[in-house]
Parts: structure tokens; C-alpha cells; sequence
């Protein structure tokens, strides 16, 4: 059976459990969050001497889990078999006899991580009418405010819209190094209360006037001196402020004023489900910003940036520091 994460977590909250767990794809964070619910929810400490094993792809083959997996559990209702870095395991071939017919007292837990599993496989094909499949898909970059605001909102706090931004350009789309991080806002914040830019200056570090979100805005306005205040504090810490990430923020910043430069006159709604937003009170950048490019400018922009990307990876850069090429890139955006 394929399964959201949601669904599979309140189930072990309720002491359903199947014999078998297939989590694979390209986001460890869901992962790790299903594994470690299983480890931690269904035995207790002293049974888990006796009946948890965790073994590692690289360390076992098919056939030894297979074995691990008939064992019955000793004092206690299941035994949990996780296999972390399951794809390294070379073949699963020698497991599907067992996954055919598992032990109910056996739970086998895989977590494939980086990848999708093949699904055209029997292995696969046999764990959906067994057990759980469930894929772990990545999060691009854009979806992260959203989702940060969602852990955020189920924790039990609010966040305001600069607060996520600034995790978010931060941290990326690494869920799980964003997850800790929220975890020390909720250490030290009542519950209940807005998250905001000095809460997470405060405690994640992440400074909330040199920061992506107020680049995006002072080059929306064509702000030249905050803009380049901003850069040159990017260009004095780059390896807190690489080059590739500005430019892909950039890229997707001026993509969208591409789309947004072409929709003008539609409904506020109508443009923010163009530009995949989940509210139009998100579009204030780019209304700012399509009074100062021209949709010929963008183009350029556009393609400054494609150029900048190839620098980025060390291509046509010379002996140019980061520090130097992101100095030159936003010169190039605001004249």
C-alpha cells in the first residue's frame, strides 16, 4: 500500500503496524522521521535489547536479512529490523520469498534514501500488497516557506512571512537541518507566539538585514545602496553566501517577473497560481520590481545569470574570487 507520511505516523501512534516498510526517494528527512518513529514507538527500552536490530546496506546482503527478519521476537510482541542506507544493498532479490510470505511479529523497515526504488520491480510490486511503500519526494526550494510555515503552525507557533523567508535562504531545501533549527526557536520562544526576524537572528543566527530576502527586495525597488550594502557583506562571507545559490534564487526571482511582467491586468489570484504561490499577498516583490525592468531587461537579467551559473562552477571565471563575481553580478542586474 502506498501511504502519505501522515497517515503513516498516526498509524504508529496507534500501534498499527505492517510487516514490512519500504521508504525510499529523494528526501531522507520523511525518512528518518517514519524510521525513528518506529524505532522509538514500538518497543519498549528493555525490549529493545532483545528484539531491535539495525543494520546498515553496505554490512548485510538479502539473504541475512531475510534470516534477521524469521527470528521471533523474544518477550515482546514484534522484533524491528531497520536497514539503514538500504541502497546499498546489492540486490533484494534473495528477500522476496520472505516479503511474499512475512512474520506479523516482524516488522522490516528499509529506508532507501537519495533515490526512487523500481517500481516495476517484483520486490516493490510485493511490498505494496504486503506491507508500505511509501516515496519520500524532494521539495524544490520555492515550496520551503510554505513548509516551514506548516511545521511551524503544527508545533504549535506562527511565523511571519520574513522570518520563513530568512530560514529558508539559509537553509535551502535541507528539511532535515531545518528542522533543527526550528527546534531551538521552540526552546526558547513561548508557545503560541509569531516567530520573527529577531527571533531567528537571536537564535539560529541568520542575520535579518543582510539576509537573501532584503537583497530581493532592495533589487526589486532598485535600491542601489542597500543592494550593494547586502552584496558586499555576501562578498566578505561567501561560504555562508555561495554564488550558486544567489544565482538560482536570482533565476528564479527573475523567472518569475518574466511571467508575472506578462500576466499584467489579470486577478492578483490568477498571477500568484501562475507563479506557483499560495497567496497573492506574496506578489508585493514583484509589483516593486516590474516598475523598474523592462521585460527586454529581464531577458538580459536572465541571461546574465545563465552566465554567472557556468562562473559559479568554475567555467569562464578566471582567478575571480565569489566574492568579486557577486559584486559584479548585482552591478550588472541594477545598471
Amino acid at each position: 500500500m502506498a501511504a502519505d507520511h501522515n497517515r503513516i505516523l498516526a498509524d504508529i501512534g496507534k500501534k498499527i503496524f505492517h510487516p514490512v516498510y519500504l521508504l525510499h526517494g529523494e528526501e531522507p528527512y520523511y525518512i528518518d522521521l517514519i524510521s525513528d518513529a518506529l524505532e522509538n514507538n514500538v518497543l519498549s527500552d528493555i525490549e529493545k535489547e532483545f528484539n531491535l536490530s539495525v543494520l546498515y546496506g553496505r554490512d548485510v546482503d538479502a539473504r541475512a536479512i531475510a534470516d534477521q527478519c524469521k527470528r521471533y521476537p523474544m518477550m515482546a510482541s514484534h522484533q524491528v529490523v531497520i536497514i539503514k542506507e538500504g541502497q546499498d544493498v546489492k540486490s533484494y532479490d534473495d528477500l522476496i520469498p520472505y516479503i511474499g510470505n512475512p512474520l506479523n511479529s516482524t516488522l522490516l523497515v528499509i529506508c532507501y534514501k537519495y533515490r526512487k526504488f523500481d517500481k516495476r520491480k517484483q520486490f516493490y510490486k510485493l511490498i505494496e500488497k504486503k506491507g508500505i511503500c511509501f516515496e519520500s519526494g524532494r521539495i524544490y526550494e520555492e515550496k520551503v516557506p510554505a513548509w516551514i510555515n506548516s511545521q511551524v503552525a503544527a508545533a504549535g507557533y506562527g511565523i511571519n512571512t520574513k522570518a520563513s523567508s530568512m530560514i529558508a535562504d539559509a537553509l535551502g531545501s535541507d528539511l532535515s537541518k531545518i528542522s533543527n533549527e526550528l527546534s531551538k526557536l521552540y526552546i526558547n520562544i513561548p508557545k503560541g507566539s509569531e516567530i520573527n526576524e529577531k527571533h531567528v537572528e537571536e537564535n539560529i543566527g541568520i542575520s535579518k538585514d543582510y539576509n537573501f530576502f532584503e537583497l530581493q527586495k532592495a533589487i526589486a525597488a532598485r535600491d542601489i545602496l542597500k543592494a550593494n550594502r547586502i552584496t558586499m557583506y555576501f562578498a566578505s562571507n561567501p561560504k555562508d553566501n555561495p554564488l550558486v545559490k544567489n544565482v538560482i534564487l536570482l533565476f528564479s526571482f527573475f523567472s518569475k517577473l518574466l511571467v508575472f511582467q506578462t500576466m499584467k491586468g489579470k486577478p492578483d489570484g490568477e498571477v500568484a497560481a501562475a507563479l506557483g504561490m499560495t497567496s497573492s499577498y506574496f506578489l508585493s516583490d514583484y509589483k516593486t520590481a516590474s516598475r523598474h525592468y523592462s521585460l527586454a531587461k529581464i531577458a538580459d537579467i536572465i541571461g546574465l545569470l545563465r552566465q554567472y551559473d557556468l562562473k559559479s562552477k568554475g567555467l569562464d571565471s578566471g582567478s575571480t574570487s565569489e566574492g568579486e563575481l557577486i559584486r559584479e553580478l548585482i552591478y550588472k542586474i541594477l545598471h
